[in-house]
């Protein structure tokens, strides 16, 4: 069975512990420095990626201690730790693989103790002293104002001055390593790892006797610490946690098979709260010693889910679905099984100084630890005193009602009542012997048995209200209750319909319906169970209103099986309750909860679709438009099992009013509009507000294109585009006017010029003519001098063939006709009449074919007047032949291509 109260789990071997004054736990862990805040756990590292060995809090600081390094960690703006070395300052005097295993605090003075040495660090001046005993050092203790070390085969040593004083050498002391030293009024009380407990007073000592003496000395005893309340918790490496009183006295013992997580317990600390926590060999066990409310488990499936419980004669019963267990209500021993009664047990009702067992094999009657079965007909629900008639039982069974009577001193079965034979687990029977029955899947029932009650005349069946999942119906009092999802209704007495009652049905308001189920106890309370509370009910004194109480444990620790919720009072204010792996039970007058704080532990912003990174929390945070996600965590740092911290925030900015309660301990916001907010986190424990609001105040800074500089450069710009648009649109229509000038202008112009055209072609066209004129001039003057040339050509061959030789006026004439008809001369004068018809043709032709001979010239001309080859040979005085044969030669020097006329191209040039 398990006894312990609550238990997280957290991997690896856990060294030591330390709490600092937000309640945040530190655990020395293999992996590194292990934060636990209440919701979440952290992971920093060790340096060196080594293992940390030891870890103390004192004030702001968290020093630790790991292989070859010691030194401490600070919160940063942020709230995570950054670590700071001290022995770095000392390196090169640590020995080669010395390790770290304990820290103490004296005044300004920090322990740091290896194996080998204590080095002691003054806070003030930052200076060190090493305590190097001869033989080493098992373990440091701080006790009494004082810190004590055990040294091997020497025994226990005190450090004064900074020096090592022997206090006592005493054989014991000697063999025996010792766990812890505790101070007494008279000395010290010293804890060994294998041979108890002792008290040093003077140089006496004496044994101090235990209950577990015998249990310890084969569970080696690794650590131990006194607590508060004057008990004393033994962590043992193979049995788990013994919990002492101060006389020794075994108060708990917790072990794997009784909850612990497991056997070996590496270190123990009692927190603020008084909560036990166990450093395992694999995990983290938080034992809530001083909770009103205790479980006990079975991890052995022999008890199974409890659905009912009594007490009765000094003996608690328990019914499960394994059958009836009972043991002494306050014994520590296990329970035993009652013979014959197994399977499912659903009821366990005292009357007439007897104890009946409704149970799935018909009804029991159970005597001490022996039960008898009166009735196994059917299974049976529930037993209920008829009224009027100490000596019937009217019993639910799975096929309808039936009626035990006590005989001769003996109960006995006596009669089922005709007529109904539906499944009776829920009924209740009024004075006029009406009986009231709920079934889950087909309603409520209301039936009415004759007087013997043997039999009933048909029933009538409920449409209003309706039918529901795990409903029940009871009498609380004097007056009949069903309840479902849809509300709790009471029974009205006069017109025997049920009527909503508001006062008992807002307990299943905002979704907190579980199950309908309920309990009156032997003090009329009326218990009700829903999805994150405890409810109870009981009859004011000074008025007829219910008194409401509410207890904050939620049926998701609670874990009762839904419809088959059971409470059993079992003294005037504890109470048991039935769960599906046992039973815990709770002490409803120590029912005080310490007032916390809600603390918000990280900030942490984003862009999108980037990773989130931490922000100042102890600062007004001011974030970029882009970094507009933020993710927000917040806690209250208790430990308690069965009591659920709840939260509500409020973004103003953003929204308007407060979230709804919830679990959740962070929150994020997405896409923020730019704009200054204020987020506010409030905590409900215990179903009370906590008294502190934990406020953090931030801005979204608008884009850089939305921020009154930006609107300033805009407006300027803005009045800058004004300017240069009204002075473009003026330049504009001042070009507009000069071009519409300028066109105006260029149609005069082209007017003017096509004018000048007109006169240039008349011009051109009279030049044309006067060319044309010319060249017909020039080609009649070339005809006639050709003509005259022919003539007197003719002229001087008649004369030859008629003078004489010696005829002197012949020969002059002759003469003549030579030099009138004379090349050169006839070239000369076309020469110049055609550079006056033709202005530098010979020039331009000379110029393109600079290897033409002036006869090529002169063809050129003849060409150039587009005379044809027979024209031209007279002016050669060749023959036609000779000229088409100075034609081919003019084209080979002209390099013309054979497709390109001669005549043609010299017309072009």
């Amino acid at each position: 069975m398990k006894y312990t109260s609550a238990a997280y789990g957290a991997g690896n071997q856990n060294w030591m512990i330390s709490q600092d004054d937000h309640n945040y736990l530190y655990f020395a862990n293999d992996e590194g420095l292990l934060e636990y805040n209440g919701t979440n756990w952290q992971l920093y590292p060790a340096p060196n990626e080594t293992i940390i060995r030891s870890v103390k809090v004192i004030g702001t600081k968290v020093y630790t201690g790991c292989y070859m390094n010691f030194g401490y960690w600070m919160r940063n703006a942020a709230g995570k730790l950054k670590y700071t070395s001290l022995s770095d300052k000392i390196k090169d005097k640590i020995l080669d693989d010395e390790q770290f295993w304990n820290i103490l605090h004296y005044d300004q003075w920090v322990l740091f103790q290896s194996l080998n040495r204590i080095y002691i660090y003054d806070t003030k001046t930052g200076k060190f002293k090493i305590v190097a005993p001869k033989n080493g050092v098992i373990k440091s203790f701080a006790a009494k104002n004082a810190i004590y070390f055990q040294t091997i085969k020497e025994g226990l040593f005190e450090i004064e001055s900074g020096k090592a004083k022997l206090i006592s050498n005493h054989p014991i002391l000697k063999k025996f390593t010792i766990v812890n030293v505790f101070p007494i009024a008279e000395g010290l009380l010293i804890q060994t790892q294998l041979d108890g407990m002792y008290t040093l007073i003077g140089n006496t000592l004496s044994r101090f006797a235990t209950d577990a003496d015998q249990a310890l000395k084969s569970s080696f005893v690794y650590s131990s610490q006194i607590l508060k309340d004057g008990s004393f918790a033994l962590g043992t490496v193979s049995n788990g946690v013994y919990i002492l009183s101060d006389k020794g006295k075994v108060k708990y013992h917790i072990s794997q098979s009784k909850g612990l997580s497991n056997n070996t317990v590496l270190s123990l600390f009692e927190d603020k709260d008084q909560n036990l926590w166990a450093g395992l060999d694999n995990g983290i066990n938080c034992i809530n010693v001083q909770s009103p409310v205790h479980s006990f488990t079975d991890d052995t499936g022999a008890l199974g889910t409890v659905y009912a419980s009594v007490v009765f004669n000094d003996m608690l019963y328990i019914g499960s679905n394994q059958g009836l267990f009972c043991k002494k209500t306050q014994s520590n021993e296990d329970f035993k099984f009652i013979t014959g009664t197994k399977g499912q047990v659903w009821s366990l009702f005292v009357y007439d100084n007897m104890v009946f067992c409704g149970h799935d094999s018909g009804t029991f009657i159970v005597n001490g630890s022996t039960a008898k079965n009166i009735f196994s007909g059917s299974g049976t629900w529930k037993l209920e005193p008829v009224p009027n008639s100490k000596n019937l039982l009217l019993q639910g069974n799975y096929y309808g009602l039936s009626v035990l009577e006590k005989r001769d001193g003996n109960w006995v079965f006596r009669n089922k009542i005709k007529g109904f034979d539906y499944s009776s687990r829920f009924f209740e029977i009024d004075d006029d012997l009406s009986i009231y029955v709920s079934h889950e899947y087909k309603g409520i029932f209301r039936l009415k048995a004759n007087h013997e009650l043997t039999k009933t005349n048909g029933y009538f069946t409920y449409k209003e209200p309706r039918k529901g999942n795990n409903a029940s119906l009871t009498k609380f009092n004097n007056s009949i209750y069903y309840a479902f999802k849809g509300g709790i209704f009471k029974l009205n007495k006069q017109t025997k319909q049920f009527e909503k009652d508001k006062t008992l049905s807002s307990i299943f308001e905002k979704d907190e319906y579980t199950s309908g189920k309920l309990i009156v106890d032997n003090s009329n309370k009326i218990w009700l169970f829903s999805k994150n509370y405890i409810h109870y009910f009981s009859a004011s004194k000074l008025s007829s209103e219910l008194k409401q109480n509410i207890i904050p444990i939620p049926s998701s620790l609670t874990n009762s099986m839904l419809g088959y919720e059971n409470i059993t009072q079992i003294s005037k204010s504890t109470y048991l309750i039935g769960t599906t792996d046992g039973y815990y039970t709770l002490n409803i007058d120590d029912l005080s909860f310490k007032n916390y704080s809600v603390l918000i532990t990280d900030i942490a912003v984003n862009k999108q679709n980037e990773s989130m990174h931490n922000v100042d929390l102890k600062s007004e945070g001011s974030f970029k438009s882009t970094q507009n996600n933020i993710t927000l965590s917040y806690t209250v740092p208790e430990y308690n099992k069965y009591i659920n911290s709840e939260y509500q925030y409020l973004l103003e900015g953003y929204q308007n009013e407060w979230s709804e309660w919830s679990n959740k301990a962070t929150i994020n916001f997405k896409n923020l509009s730019p704009g200054k907010y204020t987020f506010k986190v409030r905590a409900r424990y215990a179903n009370t507000i906590l008294q502190n609001t934990a406020v953090y105040s931030f801005v979204v800074l608008k884009p850089w294109y939305f921020t009154n500089l930006a609107w300033l450069i805009y407006f300027l710009l803005m009045i800058t585009a004004g300017y240069f648009i009204n002075r473009a649109y003026q330049n504009f229509y001042r070009r507009q006017e000069a071009k519409l000038i300028e066109e105006n202008n260029l149609l005069l112009e082209i007017q003017e010029l096509e004018n000048e055209r007109q006169l240039m072609m008349l011009r051109n066209e009279q030049l044309s003519q006067d060319v044309d004129n010319k060249n017909r001039e020039l080609a009649v003057s070339t005809m006639s001098l050709n003509s005259k040339n022919e003539l007197l050509a003719i002229i001087k061959e008649d004369l030859k063939k008629t003078s004489q030789d010696d005829n002197k006026d012949i020969k002059s004439v002759i003469r003549t006709i030579n030099d009138n008809i004379s090349e050169e001369d006839s070239w000369k004068i076309f020469k110049e009449a055609f550079d006056s018809a033709d202005k530098d043709f010979l020039k331009r032709i000379k110029q393109l074919h600079p290897l033409l001979t002036p006869n090529d010239l002169r063809l050129c001309a003849y060409l150039r007047l587009n005379l044809s080859s027979k024209e031209i040979a007279p002016l050669f005085n060749i023959s036609v032949r000779s000229v088409e044969i100075k034609r081919y030669r003019l084209r080979k020097k002209m390099d013309l291509k054979h497709e390109n006329g001669l005549t043609e191209y010299i017309l072009t040039v």
